[in-house]
């Protein structure tokens, strides 16, 4: 995610300089034609700007509902937070009589291995996603660093090497932890170590985060439905690929204004649609591990940070760092 005020025009720019170019160069060659051949392939422009119109609807109804599924990302994550310090300190107010520290702590240790297992599912790569290599993502080394070493270095912090090989078992490793804290509690409580009611209080949260995860994997793992992106792209080149023959029917046309403006003209129009299909297409995948993603690395360090503060822990990791504009 990018958290600056503003994107730099160049960067913008060089994000889809392929549509630039691929307009200017091909704006270019209808003039070229046009001027070799003088043949009158102009097209009217009033049939043109209907197809516009009926374009920038579409992309609009398109974009309106990556950004949905954008939102829902991170307010589905925002509910992680909030249920992650509840269930902490619901288990850190048990009563130390009844209930050992240790015990606490490794249910919030079990926890934050939730979280982490939970980020790296939520990276693993889909067909119908951009795929950028992690190795690509050189404006964030940081981010870098953390793909490459996968999820194993975030587990050996808070679990076993047994539990890991365990849960390695496992398709659903996110899963299997929220089943072992749910027996941790049932256990707990058969033992009188819990009432009754806080006893439901506890699995209630559990049955929460349980939800949060089913929703986060509902965006993961149901692409945006093709026929909408796919149509999207498709009348999208038709229309661009019309710009250049109606604006030579304007340009043509007048005296004051001659028929090579219809280059640049045609360029900027072409670039602005892909521009907005772009981004779109870059929104419909929330969790896909690339620049404009629902920064899911950011926000499991947050509640990281303020689970161990709970504990009182010494070693407290810093806040995810920004780099070069981007938080992921």
């Amino acid at each position: 995610m990018y958290v600056n005020r503003h994107y730099h025009i160049w960067s913008t720019i060089r994000w889809s300089k392929k549509p630039l170019i691929n307009a200017l160069f091909y704006s270019a060659a209808v003039i070229i034609l046009y001027e070799v051949t003088g043949i009158p392939f102009s097209l009217p422009w009033q049939p043109i700007s209907v197809i516009g119109i009926a374009v920038a609807f579409y992309l609009g109804f398109k974009n309106n509902s990556s950004y949905d599924r954008a939102w829902e990302a991170r307010k589905i994550w925002g509910a992680i937070v909030n249920d992650s310090r509840s269930i902490a300190i619901g288990i850190l107010n048990l009563p130390n009589s009844e209930v050992p520290f240790s015990w606490k702590k490794q249910f919030v240790y079990r926890h934050l291995s939730w979280l982490m297992a939970l980020k790296h599912a939520m990276r693993k790569e889909k067909s119908w996603e951009h795929n950028a290599k992690v190795e690509n993502l050189v404006f964030t080394p940081y981010y870098q660093q953390e793909g490459l070493k996968g999820l194993d270095p975030e587990l050996e912090k808070y679990l076993n090497k047994e539990e890991i090989k365990r849960l390695k078992t496992f398709n659903n490793i996110p899963l299997q932890l929220l089943k072992t804290q749910s027996h941790e509690l049932k256990k707990l409580e058969e033992s009188g170590g819990i009432t009754e009611y806080k006893h439901v209080w506890l699995q209630q949260l559990i049955s929460k985060l349980i939800d949060n995860q089913g929703m986060s994997e509902r965006i993961k793992n149901f692409p945006f439905p093709r026929q909408y992106a796919s149509t999207g792209l498709f009348i999208n080149f038709i229309f661009c690929a019309m710009i250049p023959f109606g604006l030579l029917d304007i340009f043509e046309q007048s005296s004051k204004l001659h028929y090579w403006l219809t280059v640049p003209f045609s360029t900027v129009i072409i670039w602005v649609f892909f521009l907005v299909d772009r981004i779109g297409d870059y929104s419909e995948n929330p969790f896909e591990g690339g620049y404009n993603d629902v920064p899911i690395s950011s926000i499991s360090r947050v509640i990281e940070i303020d689970l161990l503060e709970l504990l009182e822990e010494k070693e407290i990791p810093e806040p995810y760092p920004v780099e070069n504009g981007f938080l992921m």
